[in-house]
């Protein structure tokens, strides 16, 4: 808690053209999204993949220490963080 992480996801097109997609970010449980910070994250932008391409897209965050006095996550032990991305292309059904 309180500590400031970088961490990477791995992203794959799977498709024989260039994607490209924003991505949306899940924390769980819902309660510990309010104490998870993102300062720096792939998903501020656009991302690109040529067709095959695989990627690591990092995300630097932290979780506000605050979390501990809340009777709702003071129990926490996990948070999962996953991101669903979204192609900027609508006749394009490729995913990453």
């Amino acid at each position: 808690l309180g500590e400031n992480r970088l961490v990477a996801f791995r992203a794959e097109n799977g498709a024989n053209a260039v994607t490209k997609a924003t991505a949306t970010y899940n924390v769980t449980p819902f309660a510990a999204g309010r104490y998870f910070n993102k300062i720096q994250c792939f998903c501020f932008k656009q991302q690109q993949l040529g067709p095959y391409q695989k990627a690591n897209l990092p995300v630097s965050f932290y979780v506000d220490p605050a979390m501990l006095d809340d009777p709702e996550t003071r129990d926490v032990t996990n948070i999962t963080l996953s991101y669903t991305f979204y192609s900027y292309e609508s006749a394009n059904k490729s995913k990453f």
